[in-house]
């Protein structure tokens, strides 16, 4: 890995190294983001294809798009971008996830990039992308700030950023933490922090700090009755995302 200033915090990398094998498995650690990531795909399709007036009903719509996936892990979200027709770069500071998303992208017959990176090395590379991905990520950097930041200049003029994460609150600590990791038992204990989480406001006002210009916010929302997850531009409370542009 290039060696540049860094955000990575590298206990929150280790916590992710260790469950590396088991990303691909619908059931396994990685159950949560498998279950949330047909609607992060739905709001992460809509905001590009809106963004630079793609038809998504046409085929490889984000034909030409420069597309960066930053903390890829196995690829969960690197694949479906490829297959949408992005020329996709993908980063993960946990090297031990970049063979399992490799291995996977070449028995899925996709050419993706994936690399033992940051953030900050790319930038610092000068490396140029159209849309940045950047979900569930920021929760677990050491400087948020300072993160966005290199994912700012990550972006071509006009380039678009999609940011994911959880709100700080007593129903967040109660689904997020509680829940997912002591009653469900979807992650190990100890993967979330709760004073790491990030209010929308708070988010907001960082982007805006690291010079984008945010255009929308929507939550995810879990039901627990049909057992699945829903966009809503309410709802907030727990899971979120937010889409910001780098000003022209």
């Amino acid at each position: 890995m290039q060696g540049a200033e860094t955000t990575v915090d590298p206990t929150e990398v280790a916590k992710f190294e260790a469950m590396a094998a088991e990303w691909w498995d619908p059931n396994g650690k990685f159950k949560p983001l498998h279950m949330l990531n047909p609607c992060r795909l739905d709001y992460i399709s809509r905001q590009i294809a809106a963004e630079f007036d793609r038809d998504l009903s046409a085929e490889m719509p984000f034909r030409g798009l420069r597309l960066l996936d930053i903390g890829c892990g196995g690829g969960l979200l690197s694949e479906p971008m490829a297959r949408l027709g992005a020329t996709v770069v993908g980063a993960d500071a946990a090297a031990r996830n970049i063979p399992v998303a490799r291995i996977h992208a070449e028995q899925s017959g996709l050419m993706i990039d994936y690399r033992h990176t940051t953030a900050e090395a790319l930038a610092e590379a000068g490396e140029q992308f159209d849309v940045v991905l950047n979900m569930e990520v920021v929760e677990h950097v050491s400087d948020p700030l300072a993160y966005l930041t290199a994912c700012r200049k990550l972006l071509k003029p006009g380039g678009l950023h999609l940011c994911s994460t959880i709100n700080r609150n007593p129903k967040s600590f109660a689904m997020a933490i509680v829940g997912a990791e002591y009653v469900m038992r979807w992650l190990p204990k100890g993967t979330h922090e709760w004073s790491k989480f990030i209010t929308p406001d708070e988010l907001c006002r960082l982007l805006e700090q690291a010079g984008l210009k945010p255009v929308d916010r929507t939550g995810f929302v879990f039901n627990p009755i049909t057992w699945g997850w829903s966009l809503s531009s309410r709802d907030l409370s727990v899971n979120y995302v937010t889409a910001s542009v780098k000003p022209a």
